[in-house]
């Protein structure tokens, strides 16, 4: 099946799951509110759950989750927005570490991910999967601060930059120019949730607030999978659900990064970008922070790792999806302040 084909797919599925969205959004509040043993993955993520073995392939979700402790020579948990760059990424790591290394993979939001660290370990279907990561990367340092506070982590380094914009439909048919558009009544939108998805949480809520559209948006409420007013809707893990819900007609926008409209574009997705003043897209803001967890059982392996992120490998991979290359200055391993 085709780029367009799956998309086809996935949005017949989004539909689905959309009609019953209110439900979803009741048990998912309740479901983060009890907490649990373990941090839970949403359903329906084997995209964003990989494990890359010694013999070129790719092992996907539960799979590689069950696999990945006892099989990876390096864990890598980073933040979602990077998961269409990474099989690229960890196939030109492997190139340059010892013959047969394995790596387990996981992109999710890195609030989702902070708290499975924390709590030892994800829940994915319903089974726990203790175990932690090697590396963490994060859209904010403040994640990684929290981890040194908790003495998991003591250096980092930032590794990429990128920017915010706004995803519509093709050829953009509601005439959304900018920020103070999603304030109209005929806008709706699907926003990054702002409890795990750093790129609201640290960004777009700043923006919004400061363009006055905070509480439009919100409707006070910061959630996880729920319609917080009758025109937005909180997503899980956005750069999957906004272009799924743009294309099913359920949203007309969306805050994303620039690589997540150019990635959706490569899959053949009939979306645009709506560029922002530097203002409003933090361009000048936005960095990944990354670091090896203290207790990582493949120490010399997450070194080798972060070593290779400084690399013109490394960074002209990212590069070719958009992402914006870190200054040598920046790809410097130093304290967590």
């Amino acid at each position: 099946m085709g780029h367009i084909g799956k998309w086809l797919a996935c949005m017949a599925l989004a539909a689905t799951v959309m009609a019953g969205g209110a439900v979803q959004a009741q048990q998912g509040g309740a479901q983060q509110a009890k907490g649990g043993k373990y941090a839970a993955i949403p359903p329906k993520k084997d995209n964003d759950i990989k494990l890359y073995t010694a013999d070129g392939k790719i092992v996907k979700g539960a799979n590689a989750l069950g696999r990945m402790q006892k099989e990876a020579g390096l864990i890598l948990w980073l933040a979602g927005n990077q998961f269409f760059a990474m099989d690229d990424v960890v196939k030109a790591f492997q190139r340059t570490a010892p013959l047969g290394t394995v790596v387990g993979l996981i992109t999710l939001p890195p609030g989702l991910l902070l708290n499975g660290i924390e709590k030892g370990g994800m829940t994915y279907g319903g089974k726990d999967y203790p175990g932690l990561p090697d590396v963490y990367a994060s859209v904010n340092l403040g994640h990684l601060k929290r981890l040194k506070a908790k003495g998991m982590m003591d250096t980092y380094a930032i590794y990429l930059h990128n920017e915010m914009e706004l995803m519509v439909a093709a050829g953009n048919p509601k005439g959304i120019k900018g920020i103070k558009d999603i304030g109209r009544s005929d806008v709706r939108t699907s926003m990054p949730n702002p409890v795990s998805e750093g790129i609201m949480r640290f960004y777009g809520k700043k923006v919004l607030q400061k363009n006055g559209l905070w509480e439009h948006v919100s409707g006070g409420k910061e959630c996880n999978s729920c319609q917080t007013t009758p025109n937005n809707w909180f997503t899980s893990v956005h750069h999957r659900e906004t272009p799924e819900r743009i294309l099913a007609g359920t949203s007309d926008t969306g805050i994303v990064w620039v690589t997540e409209t150019q990635q959706a574009k490569r899959a053949g997705m009939k979306v645009d970008g709506v560029r922002l003043p530097p203002e409003d897209s933090l361009r000048d803001e936005v960095s990944y922070a990354i670091g090896a967890l203290s207790a990582s059982p493949h120490k010399a392996a997450a070194e080798k790792y972060l070593a290779f992120l400084a690399t013109p490998a490394a960074q002209d991979a990212y590069a070719e999806f958009g992402f914006v290359k870190a200054k040598p200055e920046e790809l410097k391993l130093r304290p967590i302040p």
